[in-house]
């Protein structure tokens, strides 16, 4: 069963952000800005690169979606930071509708082969499990008769951390938010040309049937100032506390990710 992966790198949409700007770019501007350009690498780099590179399945597409307006450097740094995951796939486009465009970039790596298809959504800054895949597949085996009498059906693993990286490591909370990314993926019928992209992540529950699972960690959902849902005023944060030894021990076994790396990453953005 074809298992695809999907993160927008800052890609200059139509759409698809819940704070908009006047003119496309004013768009570009804010989203190649230095700060934020350095900022989006550093959480890319240290907190969802690892994960995907230790995946205990590793029978996935990762398609990363940039805009064809993407400054080289950029490009280049990007193509270098995924040459040891052999799974991704990087696709660029111009600027358009933001959910056709999405739906465009995962059906050109689809198969269509006759088998359901799953998909998941990931933003730069966030992370899964190292066993998400291996589980994900398993789950949509188990439901499997019953996604032969709907086109699209949730599998939602809604536990795990939300994260906030800085130069001192990771702040954490715990979390069991149904329906948040990336804990989230879609099955597709075999010939069903929608994407996870068409769904509104909290709102799958009205749209389809879904089976969520709890008491396993397989998420982490990125906390920072450059988060689009965090742009617009009265946001509330949640209350983040610092990793002790056992979360650092936590999460390099269940994340591959290493506090000290994210540290390391963050201290030398503010050195610039």
């Amino acid at each position: 069963m074809q298992t695809i992966g999907i993160c927008r790198f800052s890609y200059p949409g139509d759409g698809g952000f819940q704070v908009e700007h006047a003119s496309l770019k004013e768009r570009m501007d804010y989203l190649y800005a230095p700060a934020r350009m350095a900022e989006r690498f550093a959480t890319f780099e240290t907190m969802m690169l690892p994960p995907l590179k230790a995946q205990t399945d590793g029978d996935f597409t990762f398609l990363i979606v940039i805009g064809n307006s993407l400054p080289r450097p950029y490009r280049d740094r990007l193509e270098a930071a995924v040459a040891t995951l052999p799974q991704a796939v990087i696709k660029a486009y111009p600027p358009g509708p933001h959910r056709k465009v999405m739906q465009d970039a995962i059906n050109s790596v689809r198969r269509f082969d006759g088998n359901a298809c799953l998909q998941f959504r990931m933003d730069d800054d966030d992370a899964v499990a190292c066993t998400f895949v291996e589980r994900l597949r398993e789950t949509a085996l188990d439901v499997l008769p019953m996604a032969a009498k709907h086109r699209h059906i949730a599998i939602d693993f809604n536990q795990g951390f939300i994260a906030r990286p800085s130069a001192l490591g990771l702040e954490v909370a715990p979390t069991n938010t149904p329906y948040t990314t990336a804990g989230l993926a879609l099955m597709f019928q075999p010939d069903l040309r929608l994407s996870v992209m068409n769904f509104a992540h909290m709102k799958v529950g009205q749209k389809m049937p879904t089976v969520t699972f709890a008491g396993e960690d397989m998420l982490i959902r990125g906390h920072n100032d450059h988060n689009d849902s965090r742009q617009k005023p009265g946001i509330k944060s949640p209350r983040l506390t610092r990793l002790d030894a056992v979360g650092k021990a936590h999460f390099k076994a269940t994340y591959a990710i290493d506090e000290d790396a994210v540290a390391a990453a963050f201290a030398g953005l503010s050195c610039r």
